[in-house]
């Protein structure tokens, strides 16, 4: 059986923030995810959650200034203070949301510093973060990202992601494996759920190229989520896309692939 959840920093933008989780309630989703949770109150949202019967899967750690167009620190040697501090930033809102799974974001390698010693500092930063939400049963993630859309990025493909996560040799580090963006990179995504499921925490999902919903683009979903289905994985899927249209319009793939929510 499929997990399904939904984005709420990407879909149900056609209201503001905090009525979004309303929204995904009103059209049957019973979890959510959210990017940056931490310019809202905690406790605005956690009312949301528990008045809705909503389940809060994922958030992700601050990830710099991402108005500035930052796409993560976790990487920067001059920046190992700042992160720490997110960790606990992101424990304190994974606690009160009560949310079982945060996603690192690794960044763009700062000037001047090499790809050796940003994967060095970035493995460094993964032990600490680990073994700090460990504390509080909540799993880190480590997503690869693409690197049309965030040229540089540190980390942009799946075997790279999960070396890096052997080098941090704890138990409690996932991969939190994007359909859109490995799809992006070229990889065979089915090939990759195939083979990668034990080591995955978390799916997302947007269709390619355009990271649209499914069935806009060019990813496989019935066969995906066949072989989901048939994989053992029991993680969340979350749609994590933009509409091409309205997010209401844009939903009506759940019913054309016969999922459940």
């Amino acid at each position: 059986m499929i997990n399904l959840a939904v984005n709420l920093s990407l879909l149900f933008t056609e209201v503001p923030f905090l009525e979004r989780f309303q929204q995904a309630a009103r059209a049957g989703f019973t979890r959510v995810e959210t990017q940056f949770p931490y310019h809202w109150p905690i406790q605005a949202q956690a009312e949301q959650l528990k008045a809705l019967g909503l389940t809060q899967v994922l958030i992700n750690l601050p990830a710099g200034n991402w108005e500035n167009g930052e796409r993560g620190i976790a990487c920067h040697p001059s920046r190992i203070d700042e992160f720490r501090n997110g960790v606990q930033s992101a424990l304190e809102y994974a606690r009160a949301l009560s949310c079982s799974k945060v996603n690192c974001l690794a960044g763009i390698p700062e000037q001047g510093v090499s790809r050796e010693d940003s994967e060095a500092v970035l493995v460094d930063n993964l032990r600490y973060a680990a073994e700090t939400l460990a504390t509080q049963g909540i799993e880190l993630l480590l997503e690869p990202i693409n690197t049309f859309d965030i040229p540089g990025f540190l980390v942009h493909d799946a075997e790279q992601a999960i070396a890096l996560i052997k080098q941090a040799g704890s138990h409690n580090l996932a991969l939190q494996y994007d359909v859109y963006h490995m799809g992006r990179m070229g990889r065979d995504v089915l090939a990759d759920i195939a083979t990668l499921t034990p080591l995955i925490g978390h799916i997302q999902i947007a269709d390619t190229p355009a990271r649209h919903e499914p069935g806009s683009g060019n990813i496989p979903f019935p066969a995906l989520f066949a072989l989901l289905d048939n994989s053992g994985y029991q993680g969340v899927v979350s749609a994590e896309y933009n509409p091409a249209t309205t997010t209401e319009a844009g939903l009506s793939w759940i019913k054309q692939l016969n999922l459940n929510l």
